[in-house]
């Protein structure tokens, strides 16, 4: 594996398993963050980044699929519908995916970068998306989501990550 200059944080990092906390309003501070993340997630190639994934322990993300750009603070997920298993990827884990059954579609509620309620229902890519980056909120990962034989197959690349993420704090 390669090792690049990267914001993100990897697995293996202790930040990407804590539960964040609660944003109670989006202020100035917020929207530089969510600015921020924005850039990362663009730069590394993703469509959705969550707070903790940059080391801050704050309920923030950003999802951006196609036209749809979504800055999110305190998401919390109302109502879910139908479910399907996709093949996911993360930025906090170079060259890992798993297999995830999620719901197909979802409402939610969050604060936006404006600091409005927002409450909205979101399908596919949007809704698998908005919900990865709320179980990086709770501190939860995809690699919670493999089985016992898939987290074998990929022990070789976890390892590597891990390792990894030691040598960035480091630096």
């Amino acid at each position: 594996m390669k090792e690049t200059k990267s914001e993100v944080r990897l697995y293996g990092d202790p930040v990407l398993r804590k539960r964040a906390k609660p944003v109670k309003s989006v202020t100035g501070k917020e929207k530089k963050l969510f600015d921020k993340m924005l850039e990362i997630m663009h730069k590394e190639g993703g469509i959705g980044l969550a707070a903790p994934q940059v080391g801050v322990d704050r309920q923030l993300l950003v999802v951006e699929v196609g036209d749809t750009l979504l800055m999110v603070a305190d998401p919390k997920i109302t109502k879910m519908e139908d479910s399907d298993v996709m093949e996911e990827g993360c930025l906090s884990f170079p060259e890992v995916a798993v297999k995830i059954k999620r719901p197909k579609k979802i409402a939610v509620t969050f604060l936006n970068q404006n600091n409005c309620k927002v409450k909205l229902e979101v399908d596919d890519i949007i809704a698998r998306a908005m919900q990865h980056e709320i179980d990086h909120l709770k501190g939860k990962l995809i690699i919670d989501y493999a089985n016992f034989a898939e987290k074998l197959r990929l022990k070789n690349k976890l390892d590597n990550i891990r390792r990894n993420s030691k040598k960035v704090k480091k630096s």
